[in-house]
């Protein structure tokens, strides 16, 4: 416990100059009698401490005096402050102290380059909490339990090893082991809910090569041509970028893009109303005709 107290004291001391034996006292919960006998341990230690009496007085560390941390070249330092940044833009819980500290040990300024926030206009908190949760769960390798609504429709309850997180295409997953399946799975986040961490735990370790491709359920991959009017221009680049993009001399837009051949790829397409049209494959295309038929009827 003393190390520990020791370590923040001077963390605390190289970022606040000056601090009184009485704010040191509160903050750790311990007499002043304690916080100088800390003091003659720094000191002997070889920590430059040193304290004033009177008013403005206090405790105080030489203006010089930095962490060693010649282990670590600048470029390092500059990293691993980068990567600690990017993880507090991610909202990931107890960064920023740590950030802090170590800013403090190297000597640099806090300097924020990032802010990224993955929630919802709406401001819903849940998904922050499963998040979370899958979170400890990875990392203290606890099995999970949930309730999941498939792209086909089907609502499951599953048992998997969380294995890690990952953003793509606007959206959480997790990359876990299906005990129901007995096989790698992605799970997207927002489907997901009655999450439960479990008692028990795993040993399995991720695997060195994750698929490029998000499947569920599905082993086929298709490639789908699109033409789109150039209204839904924000769109097309938002969600399948440049390279996969053709524009036309009309000014409509042919896009190529690779998809899993699932139900939800239909109600993706129709979401460009009729600003959209399949090419190909003809597949696709009669089965869009049929759901736009269904619908229709439905408005008879």
């Amino acid at each position: 416990m003393q190390i520990n107290r020791l370590i923040e004291m001077v963390y605390i001391l190289l970022s606040k100059k000056t601090v009184t034996a009485k704010e040191l006292s509160d903050h750790f919960e311990v007499s002043q009698r304690t916080i100088y006998r800390d003091i003659e341990t720094l000191s002997a230690a070889g920590i430059p401490i040193y304290t004033i009496k009177g008013k403005g007085g206090g405790i105080s560390l030489l203006d010089n005096f930095v962490l060693n941390k010649s282990m670590l070249s600048e470029k390092e330092q500059v990293d691993i402050l980068s990567s600690l940044q990017g993880l507090k833009a991610l909202n990931v819980p107890d960064v920023e102290p740590v950030l802090k500290k170590m800013a403090v040990v190297f000597g640099k300024n806090n300097t924020s380059w990032i802010d990224v926030d993955f929630s919802r206009w709406s401001g819903n908190s849940d998904e922050k909490e499963r998040f979370n949760l899958f979170k400890r769960s990875i990392l203290n390798k606890n099995k999970v339990t949930f309730n999941y609504h498939s792209a086909y429709g089907e609502k499951t309850i599953r048992t998997v090893e969380p294995l890690k997180l990952i953003f793509k295409g606007y959206a959480w997953y997790v990359y876990a082991f299906c005990c129901n399946k007995n096989d790698y799975r992605f799970f997207k986040v927002s489907r997901i809910n009655n999450l439960i961490a479990l008692d028990s735990t795993f040993t399995r370790d991720i695997p060195d090569n994750i698929p490029v491709a998000f499947k569920e359920t599905s082993d086929s991959i298709i490639n789908i041509v699109l033409k789109i009017k150039s209204t839904m221009a924000f769109r097309i680049f938002d969600e399948f970028g440049y390279n996969c993009v053709e524009e036309n001399p009309d000014g409509s837009f042919t896009v190529t893009a690779v998809l899993p051949d699932e139900e939800w790829v239909y109600g993706y397409i129709l979401s460009f109303g009729d600003y959209a049209e399949v090419l190909e494959p003809s597949h696709i295309r009669k089965e869009i005709k049929s759901k736009l038929e269904a619908c229709l009827k439905k408005y008879s």
